[in-house]
């Protein structure tokens, strides 16, 4: 019994040597490295680590940055991100790079700037150095420059140069930089719409930069608008279908269109004169047609005279008689009125 004892506790020694072999085989070098850099991790917590399936090097790389960047988080909040998806070298990095720049940046917040998919490390170098932004965005929209029109009807290009820099505080919900791009080209060209003049733009670019700017245009933004300083300003040409004056071209086409409405009108008019004339034409026709059905009743009521003895034949002839007076009378003045028609043009001759 006792030789058996004996065996069976050799091999469980030779067993726990064993393992403990293989422990500090793949362990020893990252507990030495962690502990001799101040950033002590226990054997347990980094055995613990490969069974949860994180890799014991990145915490223990992080950790040793943290705790020489003079910034002292446990391991345990470092593996949590690490499982939550998270990438644990650039948030070391960045809270390092805020403590340095005396930006307050909690290992929390960082956190949860990362894992809201925002990169905490640029934001962090951007608020060290705030970023240029071109507006308008080439890579976006295709444009090289912005389009605006003055009081005055001079249209203008501009093109401007955005100085920001990361509002860590509104950086998880903010706006993004095509925000910013959109609210600039927008004050950009409500400020030229509201100069008088394109001179007065020409003169003084910084004072459409300086009213843009002050109109908070980085509200709810994960930016802090530094500066807007406008790059080039410059009157469109006449080049392809680029037009200076838009202001006179409107009015041009404003004049062409009441042209053509006067003359729409005056068509109009035109074509009820002529429905009227007509219709006085056809008046004119239907009362000569009445005129001609009345002289026709005159012969039947002649005759009717006759048979009841109302006209005798004497007044008949004395009618007819002062009839071709009468006729003779407007032949006789038909002629005159001929002759001195003659007369009056050999005069004229």
């Amino acid at each position: 019994m006792d030789d058996a004892f004996g065996l069976i506790v050799t091999i469980v020694l030779l067993l726990v040597g064993f393992i403990f072999m293989i422990v500090a085989f793949k362990y020893g070098m990252l507990w030495i490295r962690a502990t001799l850099a101040g950033a002590h991790v226990s054997i347990f917590q980094l055995v613990g680590m490969s069974l949860r399936k994180v890799p014991p090097r990145i915490i223990v790389d992080a950790r040793v940055m943290l705790v020489k960047g003079g910034i002292e988080v446990d391991a345990k909040i470092l593996e949590s991100l690490y499982l939550a998806g998270g990438n644990v070298e650039r948030v070391a990095m960045a809270v390092i790079s805020a403590n340095k720049a005396k930006i307050v940046l909690p290992i929390e917040r960082a956190i949860a700037i990362d894992l809201a998919h925002r990169d905490v490390l640029d934001a962090v170098m951007t608020t060290v150095k705030p970023k240029i932004i071109d507006c308008p965005d080439t890579r976006q929209t295709g444009a090289n420059m912005l389009d605006a029109v003055a009081r005055d009807g001079i249209r203008l290009l501009v093109r401007a140069r955005v100085t920001v820099r990361t509002n860590l505080d509104r950086l998880v919900g903010g706006a993004t930089e095509e925000t910013i791009i959109a609210r600039v080209g927008q004050g950009i060209v409500s400020a030229i719409g509201s100069s008088n003049s394109y001179k007065d733009v020409l003169e003084n670019p910084d004072r459409i930069s300086q009213k843009v700017l002050n109109s908070g245009l980085d509200s709810q933004t994960a930016y802090e608008i530094v500066s807007i300083d406008i790059a080039d300003v410059s009157v469109a040409g006449m080049q392809g279908r680029e037009v200076a004056n838009v202001g006179a071209l409107l009015e041009a086409e404003r004049a062409e269109t009441d042209k053509k409405l006067r003359q729409a009108e005056a068509e109009g008019r035109r074509a009820m004169a002529v429905a009227l004339e007509q219709e006085m034409r056809a008046l004119i026709q239907e009362n000569r047609a009445k005129v001609t059905l009345a002289e026709a009743e005159v012969p039947k009521a002649m005759a009717e005279a006759f048979r009841n003895g109302r006209l005798g034949v004497m007044d008949y002839y004395n009618m007819k008689n002062v009839m071709a007076d009468t006729d003779m009378r407007n032949a006789i003045a038909g002629n005159d009125a001929g002759d001195n028609k003659k007369s009056e043009g050999t005069k004229e001759i």
